[in-house]
Formats: C-alpha cells, sequence, structure tokens
C-alpha cells in the first residue's frame, strides 16, 4: 500500500500558500507560457519494466506525424510480417510515453454469476456477473451482460458507464483540492484545506459512474438501451471508476492517490495511468465474455463517451479482440496531439496541466514541445487494423477539433491499406456537442452491422464537416441558447 494522504491540518497551509503563489504568478490562461511549471510538485518514479527511453531533451522536433509504416531503424513497412514487428515497437513507446505500462493479462479471470432476471417483457436477459482474476485472485469486477432471449451468439457492446445493476457500490476517494477547475493538479498535494466551519472532507460517496447517486435498474438500462438489444447486439456494462478512481488528489510525498485504491496495489512495479486502467480492466472483461455462450467472442465492440472514450480507444489499439467505437473524445483521444488547439480545442498542454494522472508520467515533459513526441494519436486507430474502428464526433463539440481528428485518419490509413481494409477505418459526426447520443449508437450500430455481419448500410463513414458547416453548427446552438438576464 502506498504512502496514506496528508492529514487535513498538516496540508491545509501548503494547500494554501500553494494556490496563492499559483493565483499570483500564472498567465491569464492559468498556465505557464510555455512548459511544465518549475513549482510542480514532483511525483515519485516508478521503476517500470520498460526500463528507460530517450528524454523529450533527447528526442528531435518533427513537424511532421510519426510514420505507422516505418520501422524505428527507418525500415520501410511492406508486409504483414513486418507489421507484426512495428506494432510491437509502437505499443513500447505508448506505454512508455502516452499511458504507461500496464501489467500482462493474468490469466485467470473467473466469473460467478450473483444474479439473473428477464427484462423487456421477457425478451433480454440480465446477468450480474462478478469477475475475480490478479494476484491470488485478489482482484474483482462486476459487469451487468444483457442478451436477447432468443438466438445468439451475439456481438457485445462493452459500454463503460456506471454501476451494474445490483452491482457492489464502492467507496470512493475525493476529488483533488483543484481537480476540474483548469488549474494545475501538480501544485499541491492532499485534499483541500475544508473552509471555516465546515467538517473535515472523507471520502466521497459511493456511487456509479462519474456522479451517479443511484445504480440503474436492469430493466431501467434495457429500456434505455431498448434500440441496441433490438438489434441483435449485447450489452456489457462496467464502471471504470472499480478499475481505477478518477482523481487527481495525491499522497503526501507527491504520489497519486488513485494508486492506493482497485487494481493498482496489486501492481506496485508499474506506471500505468488511469486512462490505461480502465483500458485493463475493458481487456478483463474481454477475458470472460471469451468463454461466455451467449457472447460471440470474435465481435466485441468498446466504447464509451469523452475519457471513457479515450480508454476505449487504448482498449482497441493494446487488445486484438476489441473493436474500438470511441465517443467524443476530446484532448488525448482520436485527435493528433500536432493539429489540436484551433476552435479551442483541447491540447496535450491543456490536458497535462488538467488531468496528468490519466496518462504516462512521461508524457508530462512534452508540454510546450509536442513537436518532440515519437508518436501521434494515429498510432493507436493503425493498431486496431484490420479490425472496424470508428470515431463518434460531434460537431460542436469545441474540445475536439475536426482537422485534429481527421489527420489521425489519414496517418493511420497506410496500416488498413496494408490489409486492403481501408473503409473500416470510420468517423461519423453526428450533430452535438460534448455527448453520446442515439445518434452515435445508430451510427455505430451500422457500422459494425456492415463490417462484422455484413449488413448493407447505405450512408458514408469518412466525411469531415467543413469549417463553415462547423461555423453554422455553432450558430444554431447559440441562436437556440435562452438568452441571458
Amino acid at each position: 500500500m502506498r504512502t496514506q494522504l496528508l492529514p487535513i491540518v498538516a496540508i491545509a497551509s501548503l494547500a494554501l500558500a500553494a494556490a496563492s503563489s499559483l493565483a499570483q504568478t500564472q498567465n491569464a490562461g492559468g498556465a505557464p507560457a510555455n512548459g511544465p511549471d518549475p513549482r510542480e510538485i514532483p511525483i515519485p518514479r516508478i521503476a517500470a519494466p520498460l526500463g528507460t527511453l530517450p528524454s523529450v531533451n533527447e528526442l528531435p522536433a518533427r513537424a511532421a506525424m510519426p510514420d505507422v509504416m516505418v520501422m524505428n531503424d527507418g525500415t520501410p513497412v511492406t508486409t504483414r510480417r513486418q507489421w507484426d514487428a512495428r506494432r510491437l515497437e509502437m505499443r513500447r513507446i505508448l506505454s512508455y510515453y502516452a499511458v504507461g505500462q500496464m501489467p500482462p493479462a493474468p490469466g485467470n479471470v473467473r466469473g460467478r454469476e450473483l444474479h439473473s432476471e428477464l427484462v423487456l417483457d421477457g425478451t433480454i436477459k440480465y446477468r450480474l456477473v462478478r469477475l475475480t482474476f490478479g494476484p491470488k485472485s485478489q482482484l474483482s469486477l462486476d459487469i451487468g451482460v444483457f442478451t436477447p432471449v432468443e438466438g445468439g451468439p451475439f456481438p457485445a457492446v462493452i459500454l463503460q458507464g456506471g454501476t451494474p445493476p445490483g452491482g457492489m457500490v464502492l467507496p470512493r476517494l475525493p476529488q483533488g483540492p483543484n481537480q476540474g477547475r483548469g488549474e494545475n493538479v501538480l501544485l499541491l498535494v492532499g485534499p483541500a484545506p475544508p473552509a471555516a466551519g465546515d467538517p473535515a472532507p472523507s471520502a466521497a460517496p459511493a456511487g456509479g459512474g462519474r456522479g451517479a447517486p443511484v445504480p440503474a435498474t436492469a430493466a431501467s438500462v434495457a429500456a434505455q438501451r431498448a434500440d441496441v438489444l433490438k438489434r441483435g447486439y449485447a450489452i456489457v456494462l462496467f464502471n471504470p471508476n472499480d478499475c481505477a478512481e478518477d482523481t487527481t488528489l495525491r499522497n503526501m510525498d507527491g504520489s497519486w492517490a488513485f494508486r492506493n485504491t482497485r487494481f493498482f496495489p496489486a501492481y506496485p512495479g508499474y506506471d500505468w495511468g488511469i486512462l490505461a486502467g480502465w483500458a485493463w480492466g475493458a481487456s478483463r472483461v474481454a477475458d470472460y465474455l471469451e468463454h461466455d455462450a451467449a457472447i460471440d467472442a470474435g465481435k466485441l465492440i468498446i466504447t464509451g463517451a469523452s475519457r471513457n472514450g479515450k480508454s476505449s480507444m487504448i482498449a482497441a489499439a493494446f487488445d486484438d479482440r476489441l473493436m474500438g467505437a470511441p465517443v467524443v473524445t476530446g484532448g488525448g483521444g482520436v485527435g493528433a496531439y500536432r493539429f489540436a488547439g484551433p476552435r479551442g480545442s483541447e491540447t496535450l498542454d491543456v490536458m497535462q496541466k488538467k488531468y496528468p494522472n490519466w496518462f504516462s508520467p512521461n508524457l508530462h515533459p512534452f508540454w510546450g514541445q509536442r513537436e518532440k513526441l515519437p508518436f501521434d494519436q494515429h498510432w493507436f486507430l493503425a493498431l486496431a487494423a484490420p479490425r472496424p474502428f470508428i470515431a463518434l464526433e460531434g460537431d460542436t463539440d469545441t474540445i475536439s477539433l475536426p482537422e485534429a481528428v481527421r489527420q489521425s485518419m489519414l496517418g493511420a490509413r497506410p496500416a488498413y491499406a496494408l490489409f486492403g481494409a481501408q473503409d473500416r477505418l470510420g468517423v461519423n459526426f453526428a450533430s452535438h456537442g460534448h455527448a453520446f447520443t442515439a445518434d452515435d449508437w445508430t451510427a455505430m450500430l451500422d457500422f459494425f452491422d456492415r463490417h462484422l455481419r455484413g449488413k448493407p448500410i447505405d450512408r458514408p463513414f469518412d466525411r469531415f464537416p467543413t469549417e463553415q458547416e462547423l461555423d453554422a453548427a455553432l450558430a444554431a446552438v447559440k441562436r437556440a441558447a435562452p438568452a441571458k438576464h
């Protein structure tokens, strides 16, 4: 178990002093002009098995997107055998610089059914299953499996959402003292000091997902996603916060408090971030589904929105059984870092200020030096080849830049072309902002109906909105917004 959190009285003066200094020295954007703030409290290094790769100061600047079809030694990739070797290189680089090194598959995933019931007038079966795995089978994860009663086996959509109906609701750590404020979270350690007269903060109340106070029922989940189930797909629900707690809270030694709980104490020698923890959890779900008679193990789709979209993308890149359908991923997602920033979109710098805990600790030094990245986000997409992969975006989601997404698609396409599968890499822009809507579900299932089930689907999955269309969509949203008085 890692070092415990600072007592409230011990950190109060530290947090207040740092916050005061932050307010005085940061520019109007809330961040240094270029690069990490020298006043950041460092994170203790974890000596992961990968060892050490070149630092940002040892890497060359390159404005162009690093080529997925060129080996580290400069050899062009022209055969599938070469691609297998190149994939190993790319995963090593992404593990070190982008997401942190994940533990290997434990190889001992077991599932025990805790409850089952019929919903949607008896047409859908719901099962609550508790997975156990890891060293001495000490880790667990509750999943909810919804399958049609008739037919099968079914392709499955693995959905990162809230606690599955009837599942164990785990206690939650508090958020970091300045989490969600757009501030540099590395300037503070320990929880926020209480305001005068307030009781000391304690662990956040248990809940499903990001703030859901009460887990949904099997009937309500099935009713909400009846369209998916009626199209012959299974839905498998799990709470990513049961894998890694989404908090920027830090221990007194500067380490992340999320490493104190969930999967992380079982694997202390790995520097994986929160997104990798969620992706690794999705792979444990796939371990179980491979042996579930109701599920077609060759047709497993991983999805989620925003931060869960990022981890869906990572899972599809690192697990050959999964097909990615990430939704509105924003910074650190599908869009290329090298092109992000215009139109208010999230950049590498923004993500490293607000949520460095999501990523590898080795990504932070690239703040202000994205041109030195030895990879870009198109590598995640290329690693999914030749499996179907679709990015689901919103035309008024300003944190994600369509041009950055387009550049990632272009950069990954040669890997799909090697297999003659260019059409298996798709994108869809629906009319919405930062959300996961019914239109996204429809586009997702249409895409996978075409590529997994051979159904004739007459719609494109390669169209990007023009600048004029983006402007018009945003203007329409503004016109529809109620006037402020």
